[in-house]
């Protein structure tokens, strides 16, 4: 299926710069019968953008596959937040303390723990959300040593049009300095320049989904 024959070319250029690298297959807009067959070939990493689409499409299989992973990739709203924590493993935008607070409270009290990406707005641009840098190290050590959340990493997506490997080189130094692990930067578009400034998770839907 050209679905899976996309994925196998794109895992294939991803092993050529980091065999450990996660392709998380963003499917927002897909139905499941186009995603089946990546399921069905071993791929366990998913992503989606809106909590009610992930909730309606994933809840039944998530159900019977318990080795697939949910990654929510877009922006979220803080009243989705317990029903992001029941069916998400991963979460790649949190950009607010009053966001951190209710996941706090709803991993209390749905008894479970999730991974959290910070998104950084890498370009200061007005328009898009993500943490100011220079506020970066008071939300981490917020996150991390107050609430107690699972940061493992920093999340950006360049502005359209400039140089994408300026801002994933900055992020990957961001990372550094606050003593993260992993980096989710990378898109259809962008995620071998990503690749080679050190990221671990990409974000890839259309270049799997194209010519479908």
């Amino acid at each position: 299926m050209k679905v899976v024959e996309n994925f196998l070319k794109i895992k294939n250029t991803v092993f050529l710069y980091n065999k450990n690298a996660t392709i998380i297959v963003v499917c927002k807009n897909h139905k499941l019968d186009l995603i089946t067959p990546l399921i069905d070939s071993g791929h366990e990493h998913f992503g989606e953008n809106k909590v009610k689409e992930a909730d309606t499409k994933w809840k039944s299989l998530l159900e019977v596959n318990k080795k697939i992973k949910l990654h929510m990739i877009g922006n979220m709203q803080s009243n989705k937040v317990d029903e992001a924590v029941q069916i998400f493993d991963y979460v790649h935008s949190l950009d607010s303390e009053k966001l951190a607070n209710k996941f706090y409270n709803a991993e209390k009290k749905f008894d479970k723990k999730l991974k959290y990406f910070i998104q950084v707005n890498i370009g200061n641009e007005s328009q898009k959300s993500g943490i100011n840098q220079n506020l970066l190290p008071k939300f981490v050590n917020y996150c991390v040593l107050e609430l107690k959340l699972n940061i493992i990493g920093l999340m950006c997506i360049p502005p359209l049009g400039d140089v994408a490997a300026d801002y994933f080189n900055k992020l990957k130094n961001l990372n550094i300095e606050n003593r993260l692990q992993f980096l989710s930067m990378g898109m259809s578009s962008d995620y071998v320049e990503a690749l080679k400034s050190g990221s671990n998770f990409i974000r890839v839907g259309s270049a799997i989904f194209s010519a479908i």
